[in-house]
């Protein structure tokens, strides 16, 4: 109980406690949304994406399986008619799964075995543990757009399970994003394939919660084969960050 207590107050000492971040937040997604706008939060934890977006007074719907973090979730944004706390993991199709927990630092619980294994190995990992899982409701991208609407925007943040949570999804969105963690550089690759499947999609990257484009490209979107470059290249710094994506005007 101590080691989860902990982890969920090191997660809110980061996504909500750092000085100036939810202004840069705010500066940074006011490109993708604004008042009225839909916005879709899967993988919500503590929730700072959705408090920055309805900062921008956007309608926000919030997708999260941790029971921990479901609860301080509705906690925080109970009260709050604009958002929709969904207690429940998305995947490629509905049913039931098992999300890996971890206790202490439960930023990285993730569904995915393979993602849970890969990074293990990574020295980054050498104290992140999985102790056990818990069964989830799982559903999809579609069943969510069936029933919230079309999102102006789509963060996709679930600790190498980003593919599959594509892969529940059949048309493409005006905007959205997902992780990038170099030691899981294949399930990065994987999302891409699944964003590219949908439609010819184009692409910015911002290292790990820097709410900056990454300067390789100055203000220029890129076509998936240099985007799949720029991360080969930042591969070896070993630091995450978030792929952006919005599909191309009449480009199938």
């Amino acid at each position: 109980m101590l080691t989860r207590a902990l982890g969920i107050a090191r997660s809110l000492a980061i996504y909500h406690a750092i000085p100036g971040r939810q202004r840069r937040m705010r500066a940074f997604y006011s490109a993708f949304l604004g008042p009225g706008d839909l916005a879709f939060d899967v993988g919500a934890h503590a929730g700072n994406r959705v408090r920055a977006w309805r900062g921008l007074g956007a309608r926000v719907v919030a997708v999260e399986p941790q029971p921990d973090f479901v609860r301080l979730l509705r906690l925080f944004f109970g009260r709050d008619e604009q958002v929709t706390v969904v207690p429940a993991a998305l995947g490629a199709r509905p049913g039931t799964a098992r999300l890996g927990i971890s206790r202490g630092t439960p930023t990285v619980s993730s569904m995915s075995e393979d993602w849970r294994r890969t990074v293990a190995e990574d020295t980054g990992f050498a104290r992140v543990r999985w102790a056990g899982s818990v069964p989830v409701r799982v559903s999809t991208l579609d069943e969510l757009v069936s029933t919230h609407g079309v999102p102006a925007f789509c963060k996709i943040d679930v600790e190498g399970f980003e593919a599959e949570v594509l892969a529940g999804l059949s048309h493409p969105l005006p905007a959205l994003s997902f992780e990038y963690l170099p030691a899981a550089h294949d399930a990065a690759r994987a999302a891409l394939a699944r964003v590219e499947a949908l439609g010819r999609h184009e692409y910015r990257y911002s290292p790990v919660e820097t709410m900056r484009w990454a300067p390789e490209a100055g203000d220029r979107w890129l076509d998936a084969g240099e985007l799949a470059a720029l991360l080969d290249r930042r591969r070896p710094e070993g630091r995450s960050g978030d792929v952006y994506a919005r599909p191309v005007p009449g480009r199938p």
